[in-house]
């Protein structure tokens, strides 16, 4: 991704949280993540984040996703014997969400996927957040979310996150943006 592709993620970003009415800092506006997940496909898989506090333990983000963006199958292993992995919480703000966990797979779910990547999807347990809700993943467990027709705006409470070390089910996903700037 260039450094002209960057800025307009970041402005669409800025400009979809201004619609919901979250009012983040000129820092927070630089230093919006977009994450492609290195496939060079973001209106099909990716996601825009803003980092509020991530510190050794707690994080805090906003999660940004598109009509349709799709932030895929992945999740979050122990890394030692005093780090099990990230919990995490997420908070509808807006639009909404269609999260996916192991369980009874669901039979007619709301993600539309592209075909390339239904491949690497192995749980369909769907379940829909809206604006107030909030659902609780335990590290280690897999799971993917894509924002319906409105998009979707998930605040993100978990523990210490290191994206880095997140496994993907995808191996052509690489988490860590590569921008040319």
């Amino acid at each position: 991704m260039n450094s002209n592709q960057l800025s307009q993620f970041r402005n669409r970003t800025i400009e979809f949280l201004d619609k919901a009415g979250i009012i983040i800092s000129d820092t927070e506006k630089e230093n919006i993540e977009v994450a492609d997940f290195g496939l060079n496909d973001i209106d099909h898989i990716g996601l825009e984040l803003v980092v509020y506090e991530n510190n050794d333990r707690y994080c805090a983000k906003e999660l940004v996703l598109f009509p349709g963006q799709t932030c895929p199958e992945h999740r979050h292993p122990s890394l030692d014997e005093n780090n099990q992995g990230k919990r995490e919480t997420f908070r509808c703000r807006y639009g909404e969400v269609y999260l996916y966990v192991p369980g009874n797979s669901t039979k007619n779910p709301k993600a539309e996927l592209p075909e390339r990547y239904k491949n690497h999807i192995t749980v369909w347990n769907e379940i829909v957040l809206k604006p107030g809700d909030q659902y609780t993943l335990e590290p280690d467990t897999l799971h993917w979310f894509q924002a319906g027709p409105q998009g979707a705006i998930v605040s993100e409470f978990s523990s210490t996150s290191s994206d880095e070390t997140d496994i993907f089910t995808d191996p052509h996903i690489n988490r860590i943006p590569d921008y040319d700037e």
